[in-house]
């Protein structure tokens, strides 16, 4: 049986990774700081699915966590054949009025945390000429989002190193995708503080659509998949065809919370 490591694999789209995987006999390495709600999710998958899944209760923006998930999957003999780079999150407002504490936390584990563990794993599967990452990025990677400045950023670093990856694995039989989601069903809003007069984002796709659509997409061994239909591939693609200053104007009016 195949290994999958995700992270972030307590809710939202990591959770959905993990369910969908368990379905097809692949045990699992699950990895998040809340280790409840990840022995629970465990319990469950083990039962239904008569599959391993271990457990890493990890805080990936501290310093050596990422060596830390490595070497314990080292430890325990597991090869891991599916690394799915979720964890991540972001957050609303002026950039000079957010904390930067947390905007630096945001770096760490949406960019960095991403790049070593990518690093980390790549290496074996290198030596074995087998294996897959899934780095989860978003649409909002794909232009500047104002008042969300860090995220996009992140994602857009994300979507850039993903991408190139591919292109220096085409060949090894290593398949890497960038999964950029639109709007999905989650906490992502609640927890970036999203302000709910501006909608939450506008229509939700579910989080299992978005995994089902990724793993036919790492399949076929493509380097990015826009889910979430016509619209959010036109969000994707509108900077090639309109003024990069014309497109951030715009988006910052789509972004900023209207005056009471």
């Amino acid at each position: 049986m195949k290994t999958a490591l995700i992270t972030g694999a307590s809710f939202g789209i990591g959770e959905s990774f993990a369910r969908e995987l368990a379905k097809s006999k692949t045990n699992l390495v699950l990895v998040a700081r809340s280790k409840d709600k990840l022995d629970e999710l465990a319990q469950q998958l083990q039962e239904k699915h008569q599959i391993k899944a271990e457990v890493l209760a990890k805080d990936l923006t501290e310093p050596g966590a990422t060596q830390a998930v490595f070497d314990e999957v080292t430890q325990k003999g597991i090869t891991i054949d599916l690394l799915v780079n979720n964890a991540g999150f972001g957050d609303y407002g002026l950039f000079i009025e957010r904390d930067l504490e947390k905007q630096v936390k945001m770096i760490q584990l949406n960019t960095i945390a991403l790049v070593e563990l990518s690093h980390l794993f790549l290496k074996p599967m290198t030596q074995r000429r087998s294996g897959s990452i899934i780095n989860v990025a978003s649409i909002a990677g794909f232009q500047p989002i104002p008042y969300m400045s860090i995220y996009s950023a992140t994602k857009a670093f994300v979507l850039h190193f993903s991408e190139a990856l591919w292109a220096e694995n085409k060949d090894t039989g290593i398949h890497i995708l960038a999964l950029c989601p639109g709007p999905t069903e989650s906490n992502f809003f609640e927890a970036a503080e999203f302000p709910s007069t501006l909608g939450g984002g506008g229509k939700l796709v579910s989080a299992s659509e978005v995994v089902r659509d990724a793993l036919k997409a790492l399949e076929k061994n493509q380097s990015t998949l826009v889910t979430g239909g016509f619209g959010n591939n036109l969000i994707a693609n509108i900077s090639r065809f309109v003024p990069r200053d014309v497109v951030v104007a715009m988006v910052e009016k789509q972004f900023k919370t209207p005056k009471k």
